[in-house]
């Protein structure tokens, strides 16, 4: 068991990205506003945790303009679903003992 806690992602270490991990896994596409809302968190504060993520290929971003108003989308991606569902059973396996 000891072993276990060495494989658990150390993307998901911080709250931070294990919640947008969680609502994108929740949620198909979330807006950086809904993202914002549903964690509490200022736009500098998701904007840097997106960021890492996005950056090891787990967050998949869109951007785009609606009328003259920029639309930031959020997904996640194939790898960043496996991978936080591998990190959950992580999880679960240590909380069995």
């Amino acid at each position: 068991m000891k072993h276990l806690i060495h494989t658990l992602n150390k993307a998901f270490d911080n709250r931070v990205r294990l919640g947008v991990m969680a609502v994108l896994m929740a949620n198909e596409v979330v807006s950086f506003t809904e993202l914002k809302e549903a964690l509490d968190l200022t736009d500098g504060n998701l904007a840097s945790h997106v960021a890492a993520l996005e950056k090891v290929g787990y967050v998949s971003v869109s951007k785009q303009f609606i009328g003259k108003k920029p639309n930031t989308t959020y997904s996640a991606s194939k790898e960043g679903k496996t991978a936080f569902q591998e990190h959950l059973a992580t999880l679960e396996k240590l909380l069995r003992g």
